[in-house]
């Protein structure tokens, strides 16, 4: 009987672990996801843009995503700010240069919770062959189930990173000395993840 009892708890303790191990595949849900980012614009107001053509993966083996793995990669020729002038300026050797850098990619490290809902998301951005790692704020908003039986979770994220670090370095400046276009580029992106398994 005793033999019978510690196998059952050997059991039950093996179960345990190997669900809490479990890992979970999430994919973006591109319809409505936005990576979008924002820049100062001649000191008075701003710009503000997004990547139409990218893709997400994460990872996780916990329901709040700590320490989840996230790969995301974006086609830097996809970049829409509403002016086509200025979108194919972002797409020349001034900035993007997306014949020579056709994508830009980030790599998590870590995605620690810092608070309710709150975490910090540390990793490293490429652009232009330059990588440089970033420290990002997500709000986790929750996981649903959709009415077709997907279980959907959503996420914002902010942040922000100086262009110069990575060669988008053309800065025209105003007539009172300022530049026409900020060195900073804040970043505002809105994230729907599907579970894929």
């Amino acid at each position: 009987m005793k033999s019978i009892k510690i196998l059952l708890l050997l059991f039950v303790t093996f179960s345990f672990l190997t669900a809490q191990n479990q890992e979970s595949v999430w994919v973006v849900d591109k319809a409505h996801t936005k990576i979008g980012f924002a820049v100062t614009h001649l000191l008075i107001s701003e710009v503000e843009g997004y990547f139409k053509d990218f893709d997400i993966k994460v990872i996780t083996n916990r329901d709040d995503f700590e320490n989840a793995k996230i790969d995301f990669t974006a086609k830097v020729e996809s970049i829409f700010t509403d002016n086509e002038k200025r979108d194919d300026h972002l797409r020349s050797d001034d900035f993007f240069n997306v014949e020579k850098f056709p994508e830009m990619k980030f790599v998590s490290k870590s995605f620690k919770k810092v608070g309710k809902n709150k975490y910090k998301l540390i990793g490293d951005l490429t652009i232009r062959d330059v990588t440089k790692q970033v420290t990002l704020d997500v709000v986790y908003n929750g996981t649903v189930k959709d009415p077709w039986g997907n279980l959907k979770a959503g996420f914002n994220v902010t942040g922000q990173l100086n262009r110069f670090d990575y060669g988008l370095k053309w800065n025209a400046l105003t007539e009172l000395g300022g530049a026409v276009v900020d060195k900073i580029v804040k970043l505002r992106i809105h994230v729907e993840l599907t579970k894929q398994s």
